[in-house]
This record gives structure tokens, C-alpha cells and sequence, in this order.
């Protein structure tokens, strides 16, 4: 059975990253944008990061420039923004497609494990999943959950 450990994906420097190096933690996976209505997010998402990994907690984010051309620096002037802008410290990776052709193949299973409302098509930028210490998709999230918004369900998946 397939769960999000099986995967790798390049991290923002160019370095492939196997995500089995985070088996046994929580995981909340987001497809961000630098320049989005949803940016400053990465505050509460950063803060998430902050309270909840020495609990076991992997915030892991995945730029996309699929959603009105707001992520359309390259890897360099994404990690430069996230980290002057908003001080993040998580993971984050080079960006990817999360809808099309070439979907990463990360985001292809989680949309297969947790369809949105309107299909399984990411709809936007910001968009969640929470993956349980088992490795499997325990919820998936609209753009509009505020990152605070998630802490009852990532306790929960800490338990």
C-alpha cells in the first residue's frame, strides 16, 4: 500500500529529497505561491512548524506557479522571499504541476486519496493536506483554512 513516505521529490536547492526520511511524523502539505492572496499564510504555517515539530510535526511546502502566475520566480528568489518575507524554516521543494500532465506524482496520490469538493483537482494555491504518522491522507483542506485553523486535527494526528 502506498503512503507518502514512498515518494521523493527535489527539495528548493536542488537536492532530491526521499520522504521516508519523514516516516513516523505528521505531515501538512501545501502547495504555496509568493504572490498570492493566500502568501501570508506562511506566517501561520511557520508558527504550525515552530509548535508542533519537536511533537513530530513536518510542514512540507511545494511552490506552484499554476494558479495566476503568482509563484513565477525560480527556486532561488522563492526560498530568498520565504525567508526575508516570512522567516520560514520548514521544507521547502522545487516548485512543481499539481494539476495536468505533469502532476508531481505526490500530488497525484494525495488527490486520489482526498478528492476537494469539486473533484479531485487542486482548485488553488494553499491548498492542505494533513498525512497521519501512518503515512495516509487524513484530511485535505480548501485554500481558506487558515493554517490556525488546523490545530485540533494536527493534534489529533500527533496522538
Amino acid at each position: 500500500m502506498t503512503t507518502a513516505y514512498d515518494f521523493t521529490a527535489t527539495d528548493i536547492d536542488g537536492q532530491p529529497r526521499d520522504l521516508s526520511e519523514y516516516a513516523g511524523k505528521a505531515l501538512l502539505i501545501v502547495n504555496v505561491a509568493s504572490k498570492c492572496g493566500f502568501t501570508p499564510q506562511y506566517t501561520g504555517l511557520e508558527k504550525l512548524w515552530a509548535d508542533y515539530r519537536e511533537r513530530g510535526l513536518v510542514v512540507l511546502g511545494f511552490p506552484c506557479d499554476q494558479f495566476g502566475h503568482q509563484e513565477p520566480g525560480d527556486e532561488a528568489e522563492i526560498k530568498n522571499f520565504c525567508s526575508l518575507t516570512y522567516d520560514v524554516d520548514f521544507p521547502l521543494f522545487s516548485k512543481i504541476d499539481v494539476n495536468g500532465a505533469n502532476t508531481h506524482p505526490l500530488y497525484k496520490w494525495l488527490k486520489e486519496e482526498k478528492g476537494g469538493l469539486l473533484g479531485s483537482a487542486i482548485k488553488w494555491n494553499f491548498t492542505k493536506f494533513l498525512v497521519g504518522r501512518d503515512g495516509k491522507v487524513r484530511k485535505r483542506y480548501a485554500p481558506t483554512d487558515t493554517p490556525e485553523s488546523l490545530s485540533k486535527d494536527i493534534e489529533a494526528a500527533l496522538a
